[in-house]
Parts: structure tokens; C-alpha cells; sequence
């Protein structure tokens, strides 16, 4: 599919599609005419990587994660390696401090919403 599919399809940019090829998150191959064209699967490869972008992952670190997971089901492939899991549990370590520091401030906000409210 050319690139202006891909796009409708996922809802992604063109722009963004064209970001993740450079940085080796996505592969098209290219027509006759030097078009983009892209299987079908780039469709579940571009809502991972949104997924992924939108959990606080970088695009290295994607890059690095990406071959470990089946694109149609997001689940984990057997080629993920002890230096990738320590990686991703620090990732996932970084976004429960990261979670827990929001509750924190949004109980602070209701205290304050509370008090605020008393007459």
C-alpha cells in the first residue's frame, strides 16, 4: 500500500511514517517509479510503534524492542535478550515512579479542590 493509505489506515502522518523508515522502525519497499509501498502488515507495525511511543519509549529503544514482538498480536517473540529485559524493566520501573507521582499530585489537587469547597 502506498504511504498515503498506511497513513489513513493508522491514522499517523505522512510525515511521522517517513520519520519512523530513517530511524529503522518501519521498511517499505519501492515501486518501479521509487514510491513507497508498504505490506500490509506495516499497518500493525505502526500502531506498535504508537503504543510504544505513547508508553514514554524512545526510538531507540523501540528500535531495540520491536524485533522482539509479533506485530499482529503485540505479543513477545523468543528472540528478546537479558540486556533488552533489564532495559524494558527499567522502562517500565521509570513509568510506575512516573505513574505514582501523578497520584501523588492529583491527591494533593482533590485536598486543595476540598478544602476550597468548604464553606
Amino acid at each position: 500500500m502506498r504511504i498515503g493509505e498506511l497513513a489513513g489506515r493508522t491514522g499517523v502522518s505522512e510525515r511521522s511514517l517517513r520519520y519512523y523508515e530513517t530511524q529503522g522502525l518501519l521498511a517499505a519497499d519501492r515501486t518501479p517509479g521509487g514510491h513507497r509501498d508498504y505490506p500490509e502488515a506495516a499497518v500493525d507495525r505502526v500502531i506498535r510503534i504508537q503504543e510504544l511511543y505513547a508508553a514514554g519509549l524512545h526510538s531507540d529503544k523501540i528500535r531495540q524492542l520491536l524485533p522482539c514482538m509479533r506485530d499482529q498480536d503485540g505479543g513477545p517473540s523468543t528472540v528478546a535478550t537479558p540486556r533488552l529485559v533489564a532495559d524494558l524493566t527499567a522502562e517500565r520501573d521509570r513509568i510506575d515512579r512516573m505513574i505514582a507521582d501523578l497520584v501523588r499530585s492529583r491527591d494533593t489537587l482533590d485536598e486543595v479542590i476540598q478544602a476550597a469547597q468548604v464553606d
